[in-house]
């Protein structure tokens, strides 16, 4: 009977076998995404640089009279231009508190108390992009028209008169509100989805944090990005807006720009490039305000040393 010789144990200190080195073939494959890539963002990048290359020239070059920057050098003296982008940018601001305002809360409750209203709730808030701006302005129109003529002798009148007041125009809040209610819905709805509402709320609420508490410093602190990027879409939205103001006689920015293109062209599309560089520091701005750290919030002081490590 041949005896059993014991294995010897593997070395733990053997030095480790290294991979083999992909072979070209699939290094060439493994690049060929990146190369496409530059391609495409490269296309996209000339897609959008040569129309603003093109309109920047448009201002500064005279046919036979060279190079002048007086379209940009006359902007802030332009009749009108201060007056429009202040309303644009109060109008935006108002819009923005507004739909926040409403959205906000109505989401989170559908996401903790009736997840089944979603779908419901997503139908509702996607109307607006059915309906559009020309049949939203005619019916606001019909109803500012209608009620002067029924209501003059009802408190109502004056709120009739006070919501169409050209300084600060309210009906046009709350047509942008309208408008604007798709695009927040769905950055909102993809913020909580990517964070788990119900456990921190009753986390919080465990902790003896009141409804407003859990809302301000639970909640929005795990929105940022997400109202951060429904605020810009908003303020995007109410400056570059033209039908609904026009239509109703207002005089924001999009119609000032509109307005001034009869007679100073070159002025006209040097404030649309001056505007889509002030959008995109907004968007910076607001990148910058929303890329912040993400946290859980604060829970109140009275919450005992326990609760706030759960």
């Amino acid at each position: 009977m041949a005896a059993l010789t014991p294995t010897a144990p593997a070395d733990p200190v053997a030095p480790l076998v290294p991979e083999k080195a992909p072979s070209a073939p699939l290094r060439r494959r493994a690049g060929r995404p990146r190369v496409w890539r530059g391609f495409v963002l490269g296309l996209a990048g000339l897609y959008f640089l040569v129309p603003l290359a093109a309109s920047f020239v448009f201002t500064v070059h005279t046919p036979g009279q060279g190079i002048s920057f007086q379209a940009y050098t006359g902007i802030l003296g332009a009749e009108g231009f201060t007056d429009s982008l202040l309303l644009s940018l109060g109008l935006a601001a108002a819009t923005i508190a507004l739909v926040l305002l409403l959205a906000v809360p109505a989401l989170v409750a559908v996401r903790l108390g009736a997840p089944k209203l979603r779908p419901l709730v997503e139908v509702v808030c996607m109307l607006p992009l059915v309906v559009p701006p020309i049949a939203l302005v005619t019916g606001i129109g019909t109803v500012l028209r209608w009620g002067p003529e029924h209501l003059s002798r009802t408190p109502l009148y004056q709120t009739f008169l006070a919501v169409q007041n050209e300084s600060f125009p309210i009906v046009l809040v709350l047509a942008y509100t309208v408008l604007a209610l798709p695009f927040v819905y769905r950055s909102l709805d993809a913020g909580l989805r990517a964070v788990d509402v119900p456990t921190l709320v009753e986390a919080a609420r465990n902790c003896g944090a009141n409804w407003p508490q859990v809302i301000g410093r639970v909640v929005l602190p795990n929105l940022r990005t997400s109202l951060a990027g429904a605020a810009f879409l908003t303020l995007a939205l109410v400056l570059g807006e033209f039908t609904i103001a026009a239509l109703l006689g207002f005089q924001p920015f999009a119609v000032w720009i509109v307005t001034v293109s009869g007679s100073q062209a070159r002025m006209s599309v040097a404030v649309s490039i001056l505007s889509l560089l002030i959008t995109w520091a907004l968007l910076l701005l607001l990148s910058r305000a929303g890329n912040g750290s993400r946290s859980v919030g604060s829970v109140p002081a009275a919450a005992p040393a326990s609760s706030k490590e759960s």
